[in-house]
Formats: structure tokens, C-alpha cells, sequence
């Protein structure tokens, strides 16, 4: 074969520092609008941004030459500047040091995206934390409790 083709989908997740509520309304639409653009930047196609005020989501293809890891420090350090620069209010902003990355098949990606969609009405009855442990759990991932949070 010629050439190499993938379709790798991940669910990202990751929260601000000490989950501090630091992504106001004035900015979280732009927010959402330039991790997308960070994630075509680095050939990795966004189809679904969003979250709340302590945490983010992203779903998106892989792309071939890019690691998990590097993709979301990319993300992460890119978007976080982005952030202190939009003013007083958001020089200290911060993402939390660690992220999570789920694999989802194609099949599964509407159900991803509107769960992204949906989800300052999912956190009227949940934290962030239970969230996150939810998704640890159902994607069978084996954590310390110790560990998880910074």
C-alpha cells in the first residue's frame, strides 16, 4: 500500500488546576472555537469541543504521525496561553498537569459529541471528579485515587 490511512478517534478530558471554575462565559465559546483550531493545527480533526467552567472535552481523529500524549500537551500549552492572554482575569489560568484519553469507535462518536454537547446541564448533578472517575470506570482504566487529582 502507497500510503498510510488511519481513523483513530479519542475522547480527551482534562481540567483546569485545582479544578478552579477559571473558564468564565465571556471567553468559553472563543475557548471551545480555538481547541478546535489547536486540534487542526496539529492534523488531529476536532469533531466535538466543550465542557464547564473546570474542565474541557475533546473529540477528535488522531492524526497518523502525532502521539496521545503530545497531542494533548500541545492542546493543553497552546490553549493555556491563548487563555492569559485574553486579559487580567485569565493570567493565572492553568490546565491540571495530567488528562485523560479514551479510545471510541466511529460508531460511538454522535453519542460523544452530544454528550460534550450536553454537558453544563450533565454538571448540575455531578462534579467533574465523579465524572471523571465514571469514565475511568467504564473505560476500564486502573487508577490510584492518590494520583488522579492535582
Amino acid at each position: 500500500m502507497p500510503q498510510s490511512l488511519a481513523n483513530v478517534l479519542i475522547h480527551g478530558v482534562f481540567s483546569t488546576k485545582s479544578r478552579i471554575p477559571s473558564i468564565h462565559q465571556d471567553v468559553e465559546d472563543e475557548l471551545w472555537r480555538y481547541l478546535a483550531t489547536v486540534c487542526r493545527t496539529i492534523h488531529c480533526a476536532a469533531h466535538g469541543v466543550g465542557g464547564t467552567a473546570d474542565h474541557a472535552h475533546i473529540v477528535c481523529s488522531l492524526g497518523r504521525t502525532i502521539t496521545i500524549a503530545d497531542a494533548l500537551r500541545e492542546i493543553k500549552a497552546d490553549s493555556s496561553k491563548w487563555m492569559k492572554a485574553k486579559g487580567q482575569r485569565y493570567v493565572d489560568f492553568a490546565w491540571q498537569n495530567g488528562y485523560g484519553a479514551f479510545s471510541i469507535g466511529q460508531s460511538q462518536l454522535d453519542d460523544v459529541k452530544r454528550y460534550i454537547a450536553r454537558q453544563k446541564e450533565h454538571h448540575r448533578e455531578r462534579t467533574f471528579q465523579e465524572e471523571f472517575r465514571e469514565l475511568l470506570r467504564r473505560y476500564q482504566v486502573a487508577f490510584d485515587e492518590r494520583y488522579v487529582w492535582d
